[in-house]
Protein backbone atom coordinates (compact mmCIF):
# COMPACT_ATOMS: atom_id res chain seq x y z
CA UNK A 1 0.00 0.00 0.00
CA UNK A 2 1.23 3.35 -0.81
CA UNK A 3 -1.27 5.43 -0.30
CA UNK A 4 -4.86 6.29 1.60
CA UNK A 5 -7.79 8.33 0.33
CA UNK A 6 -10.56 9.55 3.28
CA UNK A 7 -13.44 10.21 3.01
CA UNK A 8 -14.61 13.36 4.66
CA UNK A 9 -18.09 13.46 6.56
CA UNK A 10 -18.60 10.66 8.99
CA UNK A 11 -14.80 9.53 8.29
CA UNK A 12 -13.06 12.83 9.54
CA UNK A 13 -15.08 14.61 10.83
CA UNK A 14 -18.87 15.27 11.90
CA UNK A 15 -19.98 18.69 10.76
CA UNK A 16 -23.66 18.42 11.03
CA UNK A 17 -24.23 21.08 14.21
CA UNK A 18 -22.23 23.56 11.89
CA UNK A 19 -24.58 22.86 8.72
CA UNK A 20 -27.99 22.62 10.52
CA UNK A 21 -27.41 26.25 11.30
CA UNK A 22 -26.59 27.22 7.55
CA UNK A 23 -29.78 25.27 6.49
CA UNK A 24 -31.90 26.75 8.80
CA UNK A 25 -30.70 30.50 8.22
CA UNK A 26 -31.28 30.05 4.82
CA UNK A 27 -35.06 28.23 5.00
CA UNK A 28 -35.85 31.13 7.38
CA UNK A 29 -34.75 33.88 4.54
CA UNK A 30 -36.48 32.02 2.40
CA UNK A 31 -39.65 31.41 4.32
CA UNK A 32 -40.06 27.60 4.42
CA UNK A 33 -41.91 26.26 7.04
CA UNK A 34 -39.04 24.06 7.86
CA UNK A 35 -36.51 23.28 10.44
CA UNK A 36 -33.63 20.37 9.69
CA UNK A 37 -32.06 18.72 12.61
CA UNK A 38 -28.75 16.86 12.77
CA UNK A 39 -31.14 13.73 12.38
CA UNK A 40 -32.20 15.11 9.34
CA UNK A 41 -28.77 15.49 8.17
CA UNK A 42 -27.50 11.83 8.78
CA UNK A 43 -29.56 10.31 6.44
CA UNK A 44 -27.93 12.73 3.89
CA UNK A 45 -23.85 11.71 4.47
CA UNK A 46 -21.76 10.61 1.71
CA UNK A 47 -24.70 11.27 -0.66
CA UNK A 48 -24.61 13.57 -3.69
CA UNK A 49 -25.57 17.35 -3.48
CA UNK A 50 -28.13 17.17 -5.85
CA UNK A 51 -29.77 14.20 -3.88
CA UNK A 52 -29.75 16.16 -0.66
CA UNK A 53 -32.58 18.32 -1.06
CA UNK A 54 -34.89 15.70 -2.52
CA UNK A 55 -34.64 14.07 1.07
CA UNK A 56 -34.64 17.35 3.16
CA UNK A 57 -36.95 19.29 1.24
CA UNK A 58 -39.78 16.99 -0.67
CA UNK A 59 -42.48 18.47 0.26
CA UNK A 60 -40.91 22.33 -1.23
CA UNK A 61 -41.52 23.94 -4.37
CA UNK A 62 -38.50 22.60 -6.76
CA UNK A 63 -37.21 25.91 -7.51
CA UNK A 64 -37.25 27.07 -3.88
CA UNK A 65 -35.73 24.05 -3.49
CA UNK A 66 -32.68 24.37 -5.72
CA UNK A 67 -32.18 28.15 -4.29
CA UNK A 68 -32.21 26.96 -0.69
CA UNK A 69 -29.40 23.81 -1.23
CA UNK A 70 -27.19 26.34 -3.62
CA UNK A 71 -27.39 29.26 -0.90
CA UNK A 72 -27.07 26.44 1.74
CA UNK A 73 -23.82 24.94 0.22
CA UNK A 74 -22.41 28.61 0.13
CA UNK A 75 -23.74 29.57 3.48
CA UNK A 76 -22.02 26.34 5.37
CA UNK A 77 -18.85 26.64 3.43
CA UNK A 78 -18.16 30.07 5.04
CA UNK A 79 -20.01 28.68 8.74
CA UNK A 80 -17.50 25.61 8.18
CA UNK A 81 -14.20 27.49 8.02
CA UNK A 82 -15.29 30.11 10.88
CA UNK A 83 -16.73 27.33 13.11
CA UNK A 84 -15.13 23.32 12.10
CA UNK A 85 -16.76 20.59 12.63
CA UNK A 86 -16.49 17.96 15.38
CA UNK A 87 -13.23 16.19 14.47
CA UNK A 88 -13.27 12.44 15.71
CA UNK A 89 -10.77 11.82 17.82
CA UNK A 90 -7.00 11.39 17.78
CA UNK A 91 -7.76 12.64 14.08
CA UNK A 92 -4.83 14.89 13.39
CA UNK A 93 -2.34 12.43 15.80
CA UNK A 94 -3.55 9.37 12.96
CA UNK A 95 -2.67 11.58 10.39
CA UNK A 96 0.63 12.94 11.74
CA UNK A 97 1.84 9.68 11.96
CA UNK A 98 0.52 7.87 8.55
CA UNK A 99 1.59 11.23 6.46
CA UNK A 100 4.76 9.86 7.58
CA UNK A 101 4.49 6.74 5.37
CA UNK A 102 2.02 7.40 3.08
CA UNK A 103 0.37 9.89 0.81
CA UNK A 104 -2.57 11.05 1.86
CA UNK A 105 -5.89 12.14 -0.20
CA UNK A 106 -9.48 13.39 0.49
CA UNK A 107 -12.42 12.31 -1.83
CA UNK A 108 -16.03 13.45 -0.64
CA UNK A 109 -19.46 13.83 -1.95
CA UNK A 110 -19.42 17.74 -1.21
CA UNK A 111 -19.61 21.21 -2.70
CA UNK A 112 -16.97 22.52 -3.94
CA UNK A 113 -15.22 24.78 -0.81
CA UNK A 114 -16.47 22.13 1.83
CA UNK A 115 -13.21 20.53 1.92
CA UNK A 116 -11.22 23.80 1.96
CA UNK A 117 -13.20 24.71 4.76
CA UNK A 118 -12.53 21.54 6.64
CA UNK A 119 -8.78 22.71 6.57
CA UNK A 120 -8.90 26.31 7.18
CA UNK A 121 -10.78 26.05 10.21
CA UNK A 122 -8.55 22.67 11.36
CA UNK A 123 -5.46 23.63 9.64
CA UNK A 124 -5.11 19.64 8.19
CA UNK A 125 -4.76 20.68 4.50
CA UNK A 126 -0.68 19.81 5.45
CA UNK A 127 -1.82 16.15 5.57
CA UNK A 128 -2.83 16.02 2.56
CA UNK A 129 -1.27 15.56 -1.26
CA UNK A 130 -4.47 16.21 -2.81
CA UNK A 131 -8.36 16.01 -3.06
CA UNK A 132 -11.24 15.84 -5.67
CA UNK A 133 -15.22 16.14 -5.22
CA UNK A 134 -17.68 16.27 -7.40
CA UNK A 135 -18.51 20.08 -6.55
CA UNK A 136 -15.49 20.37 -8.55
CA UNK A 137 -15.37 18.00 -10.88
CA UNK A 138 -19.09 17.29 -12.11
CA UNK A 139 -18.38 13.60 -11.41
CA UNK A 140 -19.37 10.66 -9.25
CA UNK A 141 -17.42 9.73 -5.88
CA UNK A 142 -16.44 6.77 -8.23
CA UNK A 143 -14.53 8.49 -10.76
CA UNK A 144 -13.23 10.94 -8.41
CA UNK A 145 -10.93 8.66 -6.68
CA UNK A 146 -9.76 6.95 -9.81
CA UNK A 147 -9.16 10.95 -10.66
CA UNK A 148 -6.77 10.66 -7.61
CA UNK A 149 -5.14 7.84 -8.59
CA UNK A 150 -4.83 8.72 -12.18
CA UNK A 151 -3.12 12.22 -11.42
CA UNK A 152 -1.10 11.31 -8.08
CA UNK A 153 0.55 8.04 -9.96
CA UNK A 154 -0.75 6.30 -6.79
CA UNK A 155 -0.12 2.10 -6.90
CA UNK A 156 -1.96 0.65 -4.21
CA UNK A 157 -4.05 2.83 -2.67
CA UNK A 158 -7.13 2.31 -0.09
CA UNK A 159 -10.36 4.37 0.63
CA UNK A 160 -11.70 4.72 4.12
CA UNK A 161 -15.60 5.68 3.96
CA UNK A 162 -18.78 4.89 6.37
CA UNK A 163 -21.54 4.64 3.56
CA UNK A 164 -22.29 1.76 1.18
CA UNK A 165 -21.79 4.44 -1.26
CA UNK A 166 -18.15 4.97 -0.54
CA UNK A 167 -18.01 0.84 -0.60
CA UNK A 168 -19.63 0.99 -4.06
CA UNK A 169 -17.43 4.07 -5.12
CA UNK A 170 -14.19 2.15 -3.48
CA UNK A 171 -15.40 -0.81 -5.99
CA UNK A 172 -15.80 0.99 -9.31
CA UNK A 173 -12.36 2.50 -8.52
CA UNK A 174 -10.68 -1.09 -8.15
CA UNK A 175 -9.88 -0.34 -4.57
CA UNK A 176 -9.73 -1.92 -1.50
CA UNK A 177 -12.34 -0.27 1.06
CA UNK A 178 -11.77 0.00 4.59
CA UNK A 179 -15.10 0.38 7.01
CA UNK A 180 -15.55 3.22 9.37
CA UNK A 181 -18.37 1.76 11.60
CA UNK A 182 -18.40 4.96 14.08
CA UNK A 183 -19.60 7.06 11.02
CA UNK A 184 -22.82 7.46 9.36
CA UNK A 185 -23.66 3.82 7.79
CA UNK A 186 -24.29 0.70 7.36
CA UNK A 187 -22.20 -1.44 5.22
CA UNK A 188 -21.61 -5.28 4.73
CA UNK A 189 -18.84 -6.83 2.75
CA UNK A 190 -16.27 -4.28 3.64
CA UNK A 191 -12.61 -5.56 3.21
CA UNK A 192 -11.60 -4.20 6.56
CA UNK A 193 -13.41 -2.41 9.32
CA UNK A 194 -12.22 -0.04 12.01
CA UNK A 195 -14.49 1.54 14.75
CA UNK A 196 -11.96 4.18 15.91
CA UNK A 197 -9.88 6.41 13.45
CA UNK A 198 -6.52 5.01 15.60
CA UNK A 199 -7.11 1.92 14.63
CA UNK A 200 -5.90 2.66 11.34
CA UNK A 201 -2.61 2.83 12.98
CA UNK A 202 -2.85 -0.61 13.99
CA UNK A 203 -3.80 -2.03 10.58
CA UNK A 204 -1.63 0.10 8.54
CA UNK A 205 1.96 0.57 10.80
Amino acid sequence: MDSIIFDLDGTLWDSRDTVVLAWNNVLNKYKVNKEITSDDLKQTMGLPVEEVSKLLLPDVDKEVAEKVLDESCEVENGYLSKQGGLLYDDVEDVLTTLSQHYKLYIVSNCQDGYIEAFYQYHGLGKYFSDYENPGRTGLPKGDNIKLIIERNQLINPVYVGDTKGDQQAAKHAGVPFVYARYGFGEVTGHDHAIDRFDELLDMYM
